[in-house]
């Protein structure tokens, strides 16, 4: 007597289609491209409450920096999931140039 698997798990079968790991680590890919747009989405809506009357100047660029950092990581997310064009990104999400300007560049740590 032969037994065969549910019909629900033909399509992760190993002769084609995904395995249930490659299924797994596409599921991950996607929720952790999901976290990062929401991190630069956090990040820039905090520089745009920005206020110069409440705010000094070295906190605005403190945003700018972590606007640029959690961008800098999204871009790496998109890269891991082979999209490899930021132009969208920018376009989408309005990102300020001055944010582009510092993305991927390393700050000098206070002594």
């Amino acid at each position: 007597m032969s037994v065969r698997p549910p019909q629900s798990f033909r399509q992760f079968s190993a002769d084609g289609g995904f395995n249930v790991l490659e299924y797994e680590l596409l599921s991950e890919r996607a929720s952790s491209l999901g976290r990062n747009g929401l991190k630069v989405e956090n990040a820039l809506a905090a520089l745009a409450a920005w206020n110069a009357d409440r705010s000094t100047a070295a906190q605005r660029e403190a945003l700018v920096n972590d606007a640029s950092d959690a961008v800098w990581a999204f871009f790496i997310q998109r890269e891991i999931c082979g999209l490899r064009n930021g132009r969208d990104v920018i376009q989408r999400y309005r990102i300020p140039n001055e944010v582009i300007a510092k993305v991927g560049s390393v700050r000098k740590q206070p002594d």
